[in-house]
Parts: C-alpha cells; structure tokens; sequence
C-alpha cells in the first residue's frame, strides 16, 4: 500500500490525537513511521493512488498537521507526498536525518503567516488623481468634452491604469517595510491578478500577535490597503 507523507518531526516528541484521521473518503486514519530519531506523520493512500486536490482532501492535510503541529515542530509536506511504503519512508529518514534535524532546529516554535494585500478600488483611484494634477486635468478635461474620442478615453485610462500599477509597488514595499523586522524570514508567493502583494512570513509562535497588530494599523491609517493574514500556518514556504 502506497503511503502518503503529511509531515515530519522529531520523533521522541510526536503524539497524535487518538483517533485522528487524514485524507481519503472515508478518511484513512494517520499513524507514525519511526527512524533514526525522527518520525513521519503518515497514512495510507486513497485505494487506486489516485491523489487530486479536492477541498475535502485539501483540508485534512492541514488538518492533520495542525493537530501534529499542537504537540511538536514538524516539517509540513506539501499535499500529494507519497512513498512506497513505510520501509521507504523509514530509509528516507535515515538517509536524510541530518538534514531534516537541522530544519527542525531552523523552524522550532516558528509558524508563517501569509499576508496578501489589495486596493479598495474607489479608495486607489481618488488617491492616484488627487496625487496626479495631469491626470486629474484629463479627467476634467474629458468630462467637459462630451465629444471626446473613444482614443482619447483610452490614453486617460492606460494612465490611471499606470499609477495605480505604479501606486501598488509603492504600497507592497510600504506593506513589507512593516512587517518584515517582525519576522526571521520571508518567501514571496505566486503572483496573480487578485493582489498586488503575496508574501509569507516566518514568525516565532509569540510574535503573530505583534504582526497581527500591524497589520490593523496599516489598514487604519491607509484607508486604500485591504491587508488579509492567514495564519498561524504549518511553515511551508520556509522547508527545503
């Protein structure tokens, strides 16, 4: 039977919640594979091997980490880690056991948080004209000027489109510049459309609340910043 790897830990330290259960329908329960003074947090594969990134699937992975994260440092897997079997899982940790004790050590009573930031769009919009007198003599101009032409309106709009492009750098760096000496560490996310900031943090476990905390301020004295932290989070961003 395929095994499925959530995480590993040191394993003089891993306890589980009795009962717990992991992916798969009906969820499989999750066990531990010992070696070489270390352990991985384990269950079995969906019959068939067949691993896709359903929701439900999707949150017991986090789940079980979660739970094994309550009790000891562990080193999340992302979803869809598999082995042979436990054999090979116990080899790998023999094999690796150096390097994964030095992660440990590296990630010990840290967790991430992820902080992705958006504009209000009405907020950014009043904000880049108020800030652009020739943007804000256009937007003048073409309201007076009914008859102005569909090119004209397109040049006012790749320009507005400019600064606020141009406003979202300023805005992630200032976004960044506070809340980066609250954390010893920093891994940028994908980017995408839906953001102009996806950045994780590396934070021991007694400072979430500290970046938390700045995080509202920026929000209260930036009324244009939407900032949304996730977290506290198993710290993947931050295993190699």
């Amino acid at each position: 039977m395929t095994t499925y790897v959530y995480g590993i830990a040191r394993g003089d330290r891993t306890r589980l919640p009795e009962g717990l259960t992991g992916i798969g329908d009906p969820p499989l329960p999750v066990r531990v594979v010992t070696g070489a003074g270390l352990s991985a947090v384990v269950s079995d594969c969906p019959a068939g091997g067949e691993l896709r990134p359903k929701r439900r699937d999707l949150l017991a992975h986090q789940r079980v980490l979660t739970e094994a994260g309550r009790r000891t440092t562990i080193l999340p897997m992302r979803f869809g880690s598999v082995s042979d079997n436990d054999e090979q899982v116990r080899t790998v940790l023999t094999e690796h056991s150096e390097r994964y004790e030095d992660q440990l050590s590296r990630l010990d009573g840290r967790v991430e948080y992820n902080v992705k930031a958006v504009h209000h769009e009405d907020a950014v919009l009043h904000l880049v004209l108020a800030e652009n007198t020739g943007l804000r003599t256009l937007a003048e101009a073409n309201r007076a000027d009914d008859g102005s032409s569909y090119e004209q309106r397109l040049h006012f709009g790749e320009l507005v489109a400019q600064a606020v492009r141009e406003r979202e750098a300023r805005d992630a760096a200032l976004v960044r510049r506070a809340l980066a000496p609250l954390a010893e560490g920093e891994r940028p996310g994908p980017e995408s459309t839906g953001w102009f900031l996806n950045v994780s943090f590396l934070v021991a476990e007694d400072a979430g609340s500290r970046l938390l905390a700045e995080a509202g301020r920026l929000e209260k004295e930036n009324p244009r910043l939407d900032v949304k932290v996730h977290g506290p989070l198993p710290p993947y961003s931050f295993v190699e």
